[in-house]
């Protein structure tokens, strides 16, 4: 089968890869109809997440056709189309029966290499490295799915792949990131990347009845989708963060603060930017954290700062002491995604929301490779894109 595959910092290519085939009796062996490269992806493709090895099929959004059933699935079957969530889990495991499933026990082959930088192991995910698994991603013709009775998500026929593929990462990852820090009504939500999980934020943020949502990026084009969805915004190529938001907020700052951009930030002052390039090429911390930074800095006392963008090891001038001092609550992790799937596919069949308005490029397996580079180097333009094998 055609894949994309992962051969060194900043190269993906299109290869012919060995067909997925039946491992064991909970899989399936799913005809990949539409798959997106995450905005994570790139801290593979720049080279942050070790442990890729050349020739990795990568890819964690993905859906499609059941082709093959393992002897031990029983809710589905040979034909059904689904969504696949993109972190695998057992679904019997203590923190599985908590629905905290990004954190499940049993699904990481690779826990030991992972150990020593968490403590402890989460689950594992699709196309995410050697860390987490070395399962091969969906940015593929097939891919096989572990224990398919706990994470698949059957797809009604009158909804297009578009309206719900980003139901298996981005759409709960932006939800999960403004509910876990219990926004509601009354809150001023302030985002932090306008990017494609910040998207998803600062919609959801309005769908949980926030009050006000500010979305803060430098490019102009993802400060316009943005304000399409209600936000307003601030240019960080032009404006000072806390000032502006000072000023909009009356002096208050918002109450809840989101870091949709994790660990490949960049920051509005040339100092920093040096200071963290410098750090990280010398390997001094591994991730740049300039908008962790600034959530901390422009959140209100008594708020809450929430970190769905990736963070994979150490950081730098970290404000502590601010965090501390303003009694600030903080949360974070990779997204339970199988518990919210189904709450959020019956809004976009309400039509409370339509996912694939983010969406900028189309296009096929092939298109990959310059997708990938499109998505790095040009963010204005380039929000979110869906390949078809």
């Amino acid at each position: 089968m055609r894949a994309i595959t992962y051969h060194g910092t900043g190269k993906v290519q299109v290869d012919n890869v060995d067909d997925p085939t039946i491992e064991e009796p909970g899989d399936i062996v799913l005809k990949v109809t539409s798959t997106a490269i995450c905005g994570s992806d790139l801290h593979l493709y720049d080279g942050f997440i070790p442990e890729m090895r050349k020739g990795d099929v990568l890819g964690h959004e993905f859906m499609g056709e059941i082709v093959a059933v393992g002897s031990g699935v029983t809710k589905f079957k040979q034909g059904d189309r689904v969504l696949v969530p993109f972190n695998i889990a057992c679904g019997q495991c203590d923190f599985c029966r908590m629905d905290a499933f990004s954190l499940c026990d049993t699904t990481n082959p690779d826990h030991e290499k992972v150990e020593p930088l968490y403590g402890q192991s989460p689950g594992g995910m699709f196309g995410y490295s050697h860390l987490f698994g070395g399962y091969a991603g969906g940015q593929a013709e097939y891919v096989r799915v572990p224990h398919a009775d706990v994470g698949l998500v059957a797809v009604p026929e009158s909804l297009h792949d578009e309206k719900v593929l980003f139901l298996t990462d981005i759409f709960p990852t932006g939800y999960q990131a403004v509910e876990q820090v219990g926004t509601g009504p009354g809150d001023m939500v302030a985002v932090w990347g306008a990017g494609p999980v910040g998207q998803f934020a600062i919609r959801s943020a309005f769908l949980l009845g926030a009050e006000r949502v500010f979305a803060l990026d430098f490019e102009e084009g993802r400060l316009e989708l943005a304000r399409q969805a209600g936000a307003e915004t601030i240019n960080l190529s032009k404006e000072d963060s806390y000032e502006r938001l000072l000023d909009l907020t009356g002096g208050k700052l918002p109450n809840r603060c989101i870091d949709a951009v994790g660990l490949e930030a960049h920051g509005a002052s040339v100092i920093g930017n040096i200071y963290d390039k410098a750090k990280t090429a010398m390997m001094l911390e591994t991730d740049r954290p300039n908008a962790l930074r600034d959530a901390i800095m422009c959140c209100r006392k008594g708020g809450a700062v929430s970190i769905p963008g990736v963070y994979a090891g150490f950081v730098d001038k970290f404000p502590i002491g601010a965090a501390f001092g303003k009694g600030l609550t903080m949360r974070g992790g990779q997204t339970h995604t199988r518990a919210y799937m189904e709450r959020l596919l019956k809004r976009i069949e309400a039509g409370e929301i339509d996912p694939s308005t983010i969406i900028s490029h189309r296009g096929t397996l092939e298109d990959g490779p310059e997708f990938y580079r499109n998505f790095r180097d040009n963010r204005s333009e380039f929000t979110k894109c869906v390949m078809t094998p």
